[in-house]
């Protein structure tokens, strides 16, 4: 009988990293020209691993797609296996995902029985992948879903970087709970990463901790420049915007390099389609009740309707494409049973969008036109670990109003580079500061250039391929 593979291998392109030089000032051109030289020479003959959960949907994918090209490019040998799991495994890791993150999620426990369930998902992947690896290569595990594959890769000789994406600035009995159990699998990497100072675990070594904030690509299709008419013609093809352009224009280029079209539709629960001149506000995140869309569409509904003209559009992932998260279902089911029950004046200025994900790129080329669209960005998550949305609208020049929270803090100067929420929970306020971008349009757009700058200075693939170089370097075993 043949056997049946644990892991999934992503195919990776190579990108020319040369490309960065006409978007980055030469200083930091020059750096980062000479460390891919570098790194050139001192990873040839290894393999650079990383390992994590999901090839669709989510920031962790995402930016994978673009850094590991762009290590290839350099010609440096990237390469990403995705694990397998079972239903329970999944809703036990979306547990932890919520704990660690201060929620109880489905409120279920974190035993012995769940090591069992934990272990025993992992197993064959843990011994299909140890047969791949060489002591000369180096894995980066990222997150909690593949961390028991760390302790059998160190006993193998193997260096591992152990990379958390989540966190929360003032943990609690949840969190630490999650961190009681995933400590004994993660402990054992050589360097343990995490997005910011904050979110790094109690009772971890301090010589093993390295800080790397997230980054964003500029020149994928969700953060590339679109020709003149695209975006429009892109919501149009997609079923935001009501007809009346031309949907040949729909176009974007691909990772290769090759030009297409956005052809796929989206699933829409509204009472009529969007206008291009209609204003909106937009949030973008997968159906979390961390990212809170029933707080988005509240606040919203309550708070800036009655004051201003603009709709609303919360877009997310087409729910049943999104392997790692069993939530997401049910939670888009509440946000369209808080959509039926609005009164149809309400109903015509608030757009749910589930995305077509057939084609990565495709939904990564409508997020893009969404974003450069909108009038304001809202990210008004409850916890967040870093927030790519809203460096992604910072780069289209937007202003955003995001969470004072996670990693958001690391990106928004507040007034400056965009508008922080003190409150999450406030939705009020939330309403208050998108209200007053939305009626200070010369505001909105200092705000929006300010932000494009910041990206560029701070949060753009270069600076995060440069600080996984220095990382890795010494890790390098012969």
């Amino acid at each position: 009988m043949a056997t049946v593979q644990a892991l999934e291998s992503v195919q990776i392109g190579a990108l020319p990293f040369d490309r960065f030089e006409e978007i980055l000032e030469p200083g930091q051109w020059k750096r980062f020209s000479d460390a891919a030289s570098r790194a050139r020479e001192l990873f040839a003959g290894r393999v650079i691993w990383n390992v994590n959960s999901t090839a669709r949907g989510g920031g962790v994918a995402e930016m994978l797609v673009s850094l590991l090209a762009y290590a290839r490019g350099i010609g440096v040998n990237t390469r990403w296996e995705v694990i397998s799991g079972n239903p329970d495994f999944f809703a036990l890791t979306k547990r932890i995902h919520n704990n660690l993150h201060g929620a109880p999620g489905d409120g279920g426990e974190l035993g012995e029985l769940e090591r069992g369930i934990y272990a025993a998902a992992l197993e064959p992947n843990i011994r299909e992948f140890t047969g791949m690896v060489s002591p000369r290569d180096v894995v980066i595990v990222h997150d909690p879903q593949p961390a028991g594959l760390v302790g059998p890769l160190v006993d193998m000789g193997v260096p591992v970087i152990w990379r958390c994406h989540v966190g929360l600035d003032a943990p609690n009995d949840l969190t630490r709970r999650a961190w009681g159990f995933l400590r004994r699998y993660v402990a054992p990497a050589d360097v343990l990463v995490f997005s910011r100072k904050a979110f790094v675990w109690e009772e971890l070594p301090d010589e093993k901790i390295n800080i790397i904030a997230p980054s964003i690509d500029a020149f994928s299709p969700k953060n590339q420049e679109l020709p003149a008419g695209s975006a429009k013609a892109i919501l149009e093809a997609a079923g935001i915007y009501e007809d009346g352009h031309d949907i040949g224009d729909a176009l974007f280029t691909r990772v290769d390099g090759s030009p297409a079209r956005v052809a796929s539709r989206a699933q829409l629960w509204q009472a009529g389609p969007l206008s291009e001149n209609d204003r909106y506000v937009l949030q973008v995140s997968r159906w979390d009740r961390l990212k809170d869309p029933l707080g988005v569409i509240r606040g919203f509904v309550n708070d800036i309707a009655p004051v201003t003209d603009a709709h609303l559009v919360y877009a997310g992932p087409a729910v049943e494409a999104v392997s790692d998260d069993p939530e997401g279902e049910e939670v888009l089911a509440e946000a369209r049973d808080y959509f039926d029950r609005l009164e149809p004046e309400m109903q015509r200025r608030v757009h749910l969008a589930a995305l077509p994900m057939g084609d990565l790129e495709e939904n990564a080329a409508i997020v893009n036109a969404l974003q450069r669209e909108a009038a304001v960005v809202v990210q008004k998550s409850l916890a967040e670990g870093f927030g790519l949305t809203v460096a992604e609208g910072m780069w289209k020049a937007r202003p955003v109003v995001a969470s004072r929270i996670g990693g958001i803090q690391d990106q928004i100067m507040d007034g400056v580079s965009g508008v922080l929420i003190d409150d999450p929970t406030d939705l009020a306020e939330y309403g208050t500061k998108v209200t007053a971008l939305l009626n200070e349009p010369d505001r909105a757009a200092d705000i929006g250039r300010n932000a494009m700058e910041r990206v560029r200075e701070d949060f753009l693939g270069v600076r995060s391929l440069l600080q996984y170089f220095e990382l890795i370097t010494p890790l390098l075993r012969d």
